[in-house]
């Protein structure tokens, strides 16, 4: 359903309601453009900061590109593999992309890896899918409404099922706590350290995101850098399914302000927004 009003660049909560099922599509059909990339013989390059960017990035970037192109023309729109391209600040509405998230993991033959899309209003995620082609599943939330996790079989939604996140452990419960497969830091090891007995949940990319949102695990802090495009997808669907998403003193997170290279210096993604220290 595209967007009527090309001149409106503030999208709230009803227009972004109407875009959720294309955008969904999108992030579906990109995911499929990945699977069919053969990770034995693909390319690999490397990017100025180090990081790798596949054939398969660049599939999963188009797209989203043309199909965002064509669905709402008048949102502009930041990704990682066009962030050469970028104006900031965006202080209207702009949709916020990471075609191929995890590509560490990808490379390595792993299957947690995500394409995340988020639309973001006034500097906050809005709305935030995030697809995990190999697994199947793609999370989904409008913030305000609700969230989702979504069944895929053959590119079509085979199940929807309402998701939330859960309330934080009793006393004497071991938190669980999502923990990257690829980024580690001192920071974030001592924060887990710092609830008795905390068990951590090794995983990749914005899967993280969609494991708390469902409330499999408690929390996901990541003290050490990242970038927004990296965030904004998980941080829409956590706070649809009543988590809420800080930095490490309980405020909120900014997007497409004009943050130098759009770093997110530190956040932590919590099940239960009680638990958040302010």
């Amino acid at each position: 359903m595209p967007v009527k009003q090309a001149h409106a660049q503030r999208i709230g909560v009803e227009l972004a309601a109407g875009l959720i099922e294309p955008l969904t599509e999108l992030v579906i059909r990109a995911g499929a453009a990945i699977l069919a990339v053969n990770r034995s013989a693909m390319k690999v390059d490397g990017k100025l900061d180090g990081s790798p960017v596949t054939e398969a990035d660049l599939a999963a970037d188009r797209i989203i590109g043309d199909g965002l192109s064509r669905l709402a023309p008048q949102i502009p729109s930041l990704s990682e593999e066009r962030v050469g391209l970028a104006r900031p600040p965006y202080k209207d509405s702009f949709f916020l992309i990471d075609p191929l998230d995890g590509t560490k993991e990808f490379v390595a033959g792993r299957n947690e890896f995500t394409v995340n899309l988020a639309l973001v209003t006034e500097g906050k995620p809005l709305l935030g899918i995030v697809g995990a082609p190999a697994l199947g599943l793609v999370w989904r939330g409008l913030v305000g409404r609700d969230a989702e996790r979504l069944s895929i079989a053959d590119q079509s939604i085979a199940a929807i099922e309402p998701i939330r996140t859960r309330r934080c452990p009793p006393p004497g419960t071991p938190w669980t706590a999502a923990v990257s497969r690829s980024h580690g830091d001192a920071r974030t090891e001592a924060f887990i350290d710092s609830r008795p007995g905390a068990v951590r949940a090794q995983l990749g990319s914005a899967v993280k995101f969609g494991r708390v949102a469902e409330g499999q695990v408690d929390i996901y802090p990541r003290l050490g850098p990242t970038s927004e495009w990296d965030v904004a997808a998980g941080h829409a669907v956590v706070t649809a399914a009543g988590g809420k998403v800080t930095d490490s003193k309980g405020a909120e997170l900014q997007f497409g302000l004009g943050r130098e290279n759009f770093i997110v210096p530190e956040f932590i993604a919590w099940g239960d927004p009680a638990a958040v220290k302010v």
